[in-house]
């Protein structure tokens, strides 16, 4: 389950993909195989996609106990060629902190 609190030390990595038309399934399916992969590593904590409705993107959140586990798992979904999106989509990665939490 994702842990979304300010200064928890978690990183997030954001990743939005823009996607041809038709090829958001495929994306989503190419982008669970890869998470269920990284699941495996060492400090890996979550993955969580998200659909846009109109079809032309998925937003990747996953996070990491750490900026040193992120860069792990990077490193096994590259060697792997997990990375390698099959012409799916074009990624615009970053990672990030939780700076603000506001909950009812």
């Amino acid at each position: 389950m994702p842990i979304i609190r300010a200064n928890s030390g978690i990183v997030t990595q954001i990743n939005v993909f823009t996607v041809p038309e038709g090829r958001q399934q495929a994306l989503i399916d190419h982008l669970a195989e890869s998470a269920r992969f990284a699941s495996g590593t060492p400090g890996w904590l979550s993955a969580s996609l998200h659909r846009s409705q109109d079809g032309t993107r998925v937003v990747n959140y996953a996070q990491t106990e750490s900026l040193d586990a992120a860069r792990s798992v990077i490193g096994r979904l590259r060697d792997a060629g997990l990375l390698d999106h099959k012409n799916l989509g074009e990624a615009n990665p970053g990672l990030y902190d939780v700076a603000f939490v506001l909950e009812r």
